[in-house]
């Protein structure tokens, strides 16, 4: 399949949980104001931009792999009245930089990487010497129950024929694994665990805009363009069969995120 064509304008309206995430993960940060960072999978950029807000004396890089992603976060957030926030297009598993950080972010992006050692090496590659990074993405047994009510989907009709040289797209990984990864890349690991959450979503509607913008999309990518919102509203009805909506009509979807945090030795 061809690179993920990302809808950055449907994303930034069903990103929501995501910042909240975030979020919650920059206040882990502990910033002293100087920092100079770089945000990895900036998407469209709100992320990246509270950050910079929190930078009076430093600075962030957010970068992308994704140029409409990249292009709608350079309008969002201009350099002139941005001085200390930019961003730029890159592959998070060739990234370009040499010493340039003392921080490297990242929030619910690299779970779209299935190798994660390029990745590791290239963000050790961007840290100055001390430098920190802390990173968070689906980790092991993340979404189980929405990735079954998917795999379900994708074999029924019409939908199985597409589906034949499917490989599944994500990078779920654990602690055992991560740890190893990142003392072969230079970076000694200070925190590697599984935190487990509730992503909610407002009603079926809701849940459909995450799966049609997010997980669902390198599957719709299989698929001609007239079934790909069907092929979303079956996902979505197949697991709120098994996992209705609550009592104030929300969507629930057990989420396991890897939290990472570790130092360039």
């Amino acid at each position: 399949m061809s690179a993920l064509q990302w809808n950055a304008l449907d994303y930034e309206k069903n990103s929501s949980q995501q910042q909240l995430w975030a979020r919650e993960l920059i206040a882990k940060l502990n910033l002293r104001g100087d920092e100079k960072v770089l945000d990895v999978g900036c998407g469209e950029g709100k992320v990246t931009a509270e950050i910079a807000a929190l930078l009076p004396h430093g600075s962030v890089l957010g970068v992308d792999k994704s140029e409409g992603m990249i292009t709608l976060a350079s309008q969002r957030y201009p350099a002139d009245a941005h001085p200390n926030l930019h961003f730029q297009v890159a592959d998070a598993s060739r990234l370009p930089f040499e010493e340039q950080f003392s921080l490297v972010f990242s929030n619910a992006a690299l779970h779209w990487v299935r190798d994660h050692r390029p990745v590791l090496q290239g963000i050790a590659g961007s840290l100055q010497p001390g430098g920190r990074i802390l990173l968070q993405m689906g980790g092991q047994g993340n979404g189980a129950q929405i990735i079954a009510a998917t795999d379900q989907t994708m074999e029924s009709s019409p939908y199985a024929p597409y589906f034949a040289n499917f490989t599944f797209p994500f990078g779920f990984h654990g602690p055992d694994d991560y740890s190893v990864w990142l003392a072969e890349a230079g970076l000694r690991p200070l925190r590697v665990e599984l935190i487990p959450k509730d992503m909610v979503h407002s009603g079926q509607s809701g849940l459909e805009g995450w799966l049609r913008t997010t997980h669902l999309l390198p599957y719709t990518q299989y698929l001609p363009e007239a079934l790909r919102g069907p092929f979303v509203s079956q996902v979505a009805e197949t697991y709120l069969a098994r996992f209705p909506l609550d009592e104030q009509g929300r969507a629930h979807v057990r989420m396991v995120r890897l939290e990472v945090e570790a130092e360039r030795i």
